[in-house]
Protein backbone atom coordinates (compact mmCIF):
# COMPACT_ATOMS: atom_id res chain seq x y z
CA UNK A 1 0.00 0.00 0.00
CA UNK A 2 1.03 3.75 -0.92
CA UNK A 3 1.65 5.03 2.57
CA UNK A 4 0.00 9.25 2.46
CA UNK A 5 3.16 11.60 3.67
CA UNK A 6 2.63 12.84 6.96
CA UNK A 7 3.65 16.30 6.74
CA UNK A 8 5.03 17.00 3.32
CA UNK A 9 6.68 20.11 4.14
CA UNK A 10 8.41 19.68 7.96
CA UNK A 11 12.10 19.45 6.49
CA UNK A 12 13.77 22.54 8.69
CA UNK A 13 14.02 23.33 12.47
CA UNK A 14 10.85 24.40 13.50
CA UNK A 15 10.44 28.51 14.10
CA UNK A 16 14.07 28.87 12.99
CA UNK A 17 14.54 32.41 10.92
CA UNK A 18 14.91 32.63 7.00
CA UNK A 19 17.74 31.53 4.81
CA UNK A 20 18.35 34.03 2.90
CA UNK A 21 18.44 38.19 2.48
CA UNK A 22 15.71 37.98 -0.16
CA UNK A 23 13.40 35.37 1.68
CA UNK A 24 13.46 37.43 4.81
CA UNK A 25 12.84 41.01 2.73
CA UNK A 26 9.32 38.89 1.19
CA UNK A 27 8.42 37.78 5.16
CA UNK A 28 8.49 41.00 5.94
CA UNK A 29 6.51 42.14 3.31
CA UNK A 30 3.76 39.54 4.37
CA UNK A 31 4.52 40.28 8.42
CA UNK A 32 3.26 43.83 7.07
CA UNK A 33 0.10 42.23 5.14
CA UNK A 34 -1.06 40.35 8.26
CA UNK A 35 -3.61 42.38 10.13
CA UNK A 36 -2.83 43.12 14.07
CA UNK A 37 -5.40 41.84 16.33
CA UNK A 38 -5.95 44.61 19.33
CA UNK A 39 -6.33 42.38 22.62
CA UNK A 40 -8.41 40.69 23.39
CA UNK A 41 -9.32 40.48 19.58
CA UNK A 42 -7.49 36.93 18.05
CA UNK A 43 -6.32 36.54 14.51
CA UNK A 44 -6.46 33.19 12.23
CA UNK A 45 -4.54 32.90 9.90
CA UNK A 46 -3.79 30.25 7.04
CA UNK A 47 -0.32 28.79 4.81
CA UNK A 48 -1.80 26.83 2.39
CA UNK A 49 -0.22 25.27 -0.85
CA UNK A 50 0.47 21.94 -2.76
CA UNK A 51 2.73 19.42 -1.04
CA UNK A 52 6.33 20.26 -0.99
CA UNK A 53 5.51 23.92 -1.55
CA UNK A 54 7.12 24.46 1.74
CA UNK A 55 4.09 25.77 3.96
CA UNK A 56 5.20 24.52 7.41
CA UNK A 57 8.72 26.15 6.96
CA UNK A 58 6.83 29.29 5.58
CA UNK A 59 4.87 29.29 8.13
CA UNK A 60 7.31 28.54 10.73
CA UNK A 61 9.20 31.40 9.41
CA UNK A 62 6.64 33.90 9.33
CA UNK A 63 5.99 33.07 12.66
CA UNK A 64 9.70 33.96 13.46
CA UNK A 65 9.39 36.70 11.85
CA UNK A 66 6.17 37.76 13.68
CA UNK A 67 7.80 36.65 17.06
CA UNK A 68 10.38 39.22 16.56
CA UNK A 69 7.78 42.08 16.24
CA UNK A 70 6.19 41.33 19.72
CA UNK A 71 3.19 39.46 18.81
CA UNK A 72 2.02 36.42 20.36
CA UNK A 73 1.67 33.07 17.86
CA UNK A 74 -0.27 29.49 18.42
CA UNK A 75 1.01 27.30 15.30
CA UNK A 76 -1.20 24.38 14.53
CA UNK A 77 -0.80 22.34 11.13
CA UNK A 78 -4.31 20.51 9.75
CA UNK A 79 -1.90 17.77 9.79
CA UNK A 80 -2.99 16.64 13.20
CA UNK A 81 -6.33 16.49 12.23
CA UNK A 82 -6.06 13.67 9.69
CA UNK A 83 -8.94 11.35 9.45
CA UNK A 84 -7.98 7.74 10.56
CA UNK A 85 -6.47 5.66 7.66
CA UNK A 86 -9.46 3.40 7.35
CA UNK A 87 -11.57 6.62 5.94
CA UNK A 88 -9.08 8.12 4.40
CA UNK A 89 -8.23 5.04 1.90
CA UNK A 90 -11.41 3.69 1.44
CA UNK A 91 -11.59 4.77 -1.74
CA UNK A 92 -8.54 3.06 -2.42
CA UNK A 93 -4.88 3.76 -1.69
CA UNK A 94 -3.99 5.69 -5.39
CA UNK A 95 -7.57 7.71 -5.61
CA UNK A 96 -6.85 11.15 -5.98
CA UNK A 97 -10.87 11.74 -4.99
CA UNK A 98 -9.91 9.55 -1.85
CA UNK A 99 -6.87 11.96 -1.40
CA UNK A 100 -9.24 15.23 -1.88
CA UNK A 101 -12.16 14.09 -0.26
CA UNK A 102 -11.42 12.22 2.70
CA UNK A 103 -7.97 13.30 4.12
CA UNK A 104 -9.25 15.62 6.73
CA UNK A 105 -11.95 15.84 9.72
CA UNK A 106 -13.15 19.21 8.57
CA UNK A 107 -15.89 19.25 11.40
CA UNK A 108 -13.36 18.80 14.24
CA UNK A 109 -10.68 21.08 12.44
CA UNK A 110 -13.26 23.52 13.23
CA UNK A 111 -14.91 22.73 16.27
CA UNK A 112 -11.78 21.84 18.04
CA UNK A 113 -9.40 24.59 16.83
CA UNK A 114 -10.45 27.19 14.27
CA UNK A 115 -13.69 28.12 16.21
CA UNK A 116 -13.02 28.21 19.85
CA UNK A 117 -9.56 30.37 18.73
CA UNK A 118 -12.30 32.72 16.73
CA UNK A 119 -14.40 33.67 19.68
CA UNK A 120 -11.00 34.52 21.66
CA UNK A 121 -10.29 34.58 25.59
CA UNK A 122 -12.90 32.59 27.45
CA UNK A 123 -12.56 29.81 24.99
CA UNK A 124 -9.96 27.18 25.05
CA UNK A 125 -8.86 25.34 21.50
CA UNK A 126 -7.10 21.78 21.45
CA UNK A 127 -4.53 21.51 18.30
CA UNK A 128 -5.28 17.48 17.50
CA UNK A 129 -6.92 15.03 17.54
CA UNK A 130 -4.90 12.43 15.43
CA UNK A 131 -1.31 11.15 15.35
CA UNK A 132 -1.04 10.39 11.61
CA UNK A 133 2.81 7.99 12.38
CA UNK A 134 0.56 5.89 14.56
CA UNK A 135 -3.20 6.50 13.35
CA UNK A 136 -4.12 6.81 16.85
CA UNK A 137 -6.83 9.14 17.99
CA UNK A 138 -5.29 11.76 20.81
CA UNK A 139 -6.76 13.99 23.25
CA UNK A 140 -4.66 16.52 23.24
CA UNK A 141 -4.87 19.24 26.19
CA UNK A 142 -7.24 22.08 26.14
CA UNK A 143 -5.57 25.22 25.52
CA UNK A 144 -7.12 28.90 27.13
CA UNK A 145 -6.66 31.44 23.61
CA UNK A 146 -4.57 34.00 24.90
CA UNK A 147 -5.35 37.70 24.28
CA UNK A 148 -4.35 39.42 20.79
CA UNK A 149 -2.78 36.34 19.59
CA UNK A 150 -2.35 35.32 16.24
CA UNK A 151 -3.05 31.40 15.18
CA UNK A 152 -0.85 30.32 11.97
CA UNK A 153 -2.08 27.26 10.56
CA UNK A 154 -0.40 25.42 7.78
CA UNK A 155 -1.27 22.79 5.52
CA UNK A 156 -2.91 21.62 1.96
CA UNK A 157 -6.64 22.63 1.33
CA UNK A 158 -6.83 25.52 3.41
CA UNK A 159 -8.94 27.10 1.20
CA UNK A 160 -11.46 24.70 0.67
CA UNK A 161 -15.51 25.11 0.96
CA UNK A 162 -15.30 23.86 4.40
CA UNK A 163 -12.62 25.94 6.25
CA UNK A 164 -12.09 29.26 3.84
CA UNK A 165 -14.57 31.31 5.57
CA UNK A 166 -12.68 31.00 9.35
CA UNK A 167 -9.48 32.68 8.28
CA UNK A 168 -9.31 36.50 8.81
CA UNK A 169 -6.19 36.36 6.63
CA UNK A 170 -4.31 33.55 4.54
CA UNK A 171 -0.94 32.98 2.00
CA UNK A 172 -0.77 30.47 -0.88
CA UNK A 173 2.27 29.19 -2.07
CA UNK A 174 2.64 29.03 -5.64
CA UNK A 175 4.75 25.67 -6.70
CA UNK A 176 4.70 24.05 -9.90
CA UNK A 177 4.48 20.33 -9.50
CA UNK A 178 7.36 20.23 -11.73
CA UNK A 179 9.47 21.63 -8.02
CA UNK A 180 7.33 20.33 -5.53
CA UNK A 181 7.34 16.82 -6.47
CA UNK A 182 11.34 16.66 -7.05
CA UNK A 183 11.04 18.31 -3.12
CA UNK A 184 9.33 15.67 -2.00
CA UNK A 185 11.33 12.80 -4.23
CA UNK A 186 14.48 14.11 -2.22
CA UNK A 187 13.29 13.98 1.13
CA UNK A 188 10.97 11.19 0.94
CA UNK A 189 12.95 8.43 -1.64
CA UNK A 190 9.77 8.50 -3.96
CA UNK A 191 9.91 9.45 -7.90
CA UNK A 192 10.30 13.07 -9.23
CA UNK A 193 8.26 12.40 -11.71
CA UNK A 194 5.01 14.34 -11.28
CA UNK A 195 2.87 11.53 -13.66
CA UNK A 196 4.16 8.46 -11.97
CA UNK A 197 2.15 6.26 -10.22
CA UNK A 198 3.17 6.69 -7.32
CA UNK A 199 2.25 10.37 -7.54
CA UNK A 200 -1.17 9.51 -8.61
CA UNK A 201 -2.76 10.32 -5.78
CA UNK A 202 -1.53 13.21 -4.52
CA UNK A 203 -0.87 15.41 -7.24
CA UNK A 204 -4.29 14.00 -8.77
CA UNK A 205 -6.20 15.05 -5.32
CA UNK A 206 -4.22 18.36 -5.47
CA UNK A 207 -5.29 19.24 -9.22
CA UNK A 208 -8.67 18.37 -7.81
CA UNK A 209 -8.41 21.38 -5.35
CA UNK A 210 -6.59 23.80 -8.08
CA UNK A 211 -9.40 23.16 -10.13
CA UNK A 212 -11.99 23.10 -7.74
CA UNK A 213 -11.32 25.66 -5.34
CA UNK A 214 -8.86 28.50 -7.03
CA UNK A 215 -7.17 29.02 -3.79
CA UNK A 216 -4.87 31.75 -5.43
CA UNK A 217 -7.85 33.50 -6.25
CA UNK A 218 -9.47 33.49 -2.87
CA UNK A 219 -6.21 34.18 -0.67
CA UNK A 220 -5.26 36.98 0.58
CA UNK A 221 -1.27 37.24 -0.75
CA UNK A 222 -0.28 34.55 -2.98
CA UNK A 223 3.64 33.73 -3.01
CA UNK A 224 6.27 32.56 -5.61
CA UNK A 225 7.70 29.87 -3.52
CA UNK A 226 9.26 28.08 -6.29
CA UNK A 227 12.75 29.28 -5.56
CA UNK A 228 13.15 28.84 -1.41
CA UNK A 229 16.15 31.37 -1.01
CA UNK A 230 14.11 34.25 -3.71
CA UNK A 231 10.64 34.04 -3.09
CA UNK A 232 8.16 36.38 -4.95
CA UNK A 233 5.16 38.47 -3.33
CA UNK A 234 3.51 37.21 -6.89
CA UNK A 235 -0.15 38.72 -5.81
CA UNK A 236 -1.96 40.62 -3.03
CA UNK A 237 -5.55 40.99 -2.52
CA UNK A 238 -7.81 44.11 -0.93
CA UNK A 239 -7.88 42.44 3.14
CA UNK A 240 -10.95 43.26 4.83
CA UNK A 241 -10.48 41.95 7.86
CA UNK A 242 -13.34 41.93 10.57
CA UNK A 243 -11.16 41.52 14.00
CA UNK A 244 -13.75 40.21 16.86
Amino acid sequence: MISQPADNDRVSPADGPPRSPARLRLLGQVADAVPVPVPPATLRVAVDGVDGSGKTVFADELAHVLRERGHEVVRASVDDFHQVRALRYARGSTSAEGFWLDSYDYDRFRAELLEPFGKGPGHRFRRAIHDVETDELVDAPPEDVPAGAILLVDGIFLHRDEVVHQWDFSVFLSVGFDVSVPRMAVRDGGSPDPGHERNRRYVGGQRLYLRTCDPAGRADLVVDNNDLDAPVLSAVRTVDVRIR
